[in-house]
């Protein structure tokens, strides 16, 4: 599935509409250029979720858990890591082992910016969300679901 937005705003509401078939233990893997609104996805993902906090770029602190606000119609806590800074170390597996992601993954929204070959073992299916940015600020957003029952979560969203 791919999705062409226009604005910044489109990427919120996007995020807020993914956020309505997500549920605790789907991962979710974002990957795309710097600044191609990965946090700003996450931004509408947490919106849609009811989570507390504002949702800002985890880079220098690796990971953020927001939890669910009853009073916005929280239901999920949404754990936010940036594996980015990791892709450095010898062994950013071991890294990403340190942050304990496995601890909270079943009971949560998991979204890891810049996870690919690090986080994907953590579930049986996830879904890779591609994010590029053109020229012209439109962000392409080409969701990839692996395994699960993602393929079907993503059909009711067009």
């Amino acid at each position: 599935m791919t999705v062409e937005l226009t604005t910044l705003d489109d990427t919120h509401r996007f995020g807020r509409r993914l956020a309505g078939v997500l549920r605790a233990g789907d991962l979710l893997l974002l990957s795309g250029p710097l600044g191609a609104g990965k946090t700003a996805l996450t931004q509408g993902i947490g919106a849609g979720l009811g989570v507390r906090g504002d949702i800002t770029s985890p880079t220098f602190v690796i990971a953020r858990v927001h939890r669910p606000d009853p009073a916005r119609g929280g239901r999920v806590t949404l754990v936010h890591a940036d594996a980015y800074r990791l892709g450095e170390s010898a062994d950013p597996r071991a890294e990403i082992d340190d942050l304990d992601l496995d601890a909270s993954v079943d009971e949560a929204v998991t979204v890891v910016e810049w996870g690919e070959g690090m986080v994907e073992q953590l579930v049986d299916a996830h879904l890779r969300v591609r994010i590029d940015r053109r020229d012209d600020d439109t962000r392409v957003i080409t969701l990839e679901p692996v395994g699960g029952d993602w393929a079907a979560r993503l059909a009711t969203l067009d």
